[in-house]
């Protein structure tokens, strides 16, 4: 659930709309539960099940017209949706290691493979991990449950930790948020301003460079030497 946020965030970071797709549905004993889960943490976008080796007649009207990036972990069946979709076998797959029933790379590359009716898809490597670069608007217009309620404190620069009437604070004590939800909402909030922090270091370290080379230029130059 939390690797799903980060890519919730990024797209919405991209201007681009987001749809998770739930696949293997046929190697699974509690789908319902899975996607109650999901549907959690998804607020608004839309969730698709379904299991690629049986139909992906839903995906393919859903994605008609569309260029569209499949992103996720090794093993989740990327290339399998891939080849059912333009009916032919064009992308390797490997099956799941029986150890630990994790993915192995089978896309090493990217590549955008027109579909016969319409559009493209962007078959991706398998993600081991997952650093945002991204903004707090995105990250809000992710966790859009929690914006509201912050918006609602008494405090205008409330730190949601221990001011009184927190909005935050009282929805997390009547489990109207799920705490690990806050929490990585807290995690990724911290991780964002951390890059941005990051980001205005080496902004600043560029300026300083520039202009000390424009300085040491204007010393050599005859117009300005003595």
């Amino acid at each position: 659930m939390r690797r799903l946020e980060r890519y919730l965030v990024l797209v919405q970071e991209s201007g681009g709309s987001a749809l998770i797709v739930l696949n293997k549905s046929d190697l699974c004993d509690a789908v319902s539960e899975r996607l109650k889960q999901v549907t959690a943490v998804a607020q608004r976008v839309p969730v698709l099940v379904m299991s690629a080796r049986e139909s992906v007649q839903d995906l393919r009207v859903a994605i008609r017209g569309r260029t569209v990036a499949f992103l996720g972990s090794s093993g989740v069946g990327k290339s399998t949706i891939v080849n059912s979709l333009i009916g032919e076998q064009t992308q390797t797959t490997l099956p799941v290691r029986e150890v630990d029933s994790r993915g192995r790379h089978a896309t090493t590359s990217r590549m955008l493979i027109p579909l016969p009716e319409g559009g493209a898809v962007i078959d991706n490597p398998g993600m081991r991990e997952l650093q945002l670069w991204a903004s707090e608007d995105s990250l809000g217009g992710v966790f859009d449950d929690v914006a509201a309620l912050a918006s609602q404190c008494r405090f205008r620069d409330c730190t949601h930790k221990s001011e009184p009437e927190c909005a935050v604070q009282g929805a997390l004590r009547t489990g109207e948020i799920d705490p690990s939800r806050w929490r990585s909402y807290c995690k990724l909030q911290a991780e964002l301003r951390h890059e941005m922090l990051q980001g205005d270091a080496v902004a600043r370290t560029g300026v300083r460079a520039k202009w000390k080379a424009i300085h040491k230029a204007m010393r050599n130059h005859p117009k300005y030497r003595r």
